[in-house]
């Protein structure tokens, strides 16, 4: 994925963030958002 999908023109974040890592985006799977580094799970 590129750089300019994971942000708005003025900067802002277009993805949520790991509420546990902070740093890195949740990967959207559909039917839950995942965390690849700490491996966090939000179901939907």
């Amino acid at each position: 994925m590129a750089r300019y999908e994971l942000y708005d023109d003025d900067g802002s974040k277009n993805r949520e963030e790991c509420p546990r890592c902070g740093d890195t985006f949740l990967a959207d799977h559909g039917d839950r958002l995942h965390c690849g580094k700490c491996s966090y799970t939000e179901w939907e």
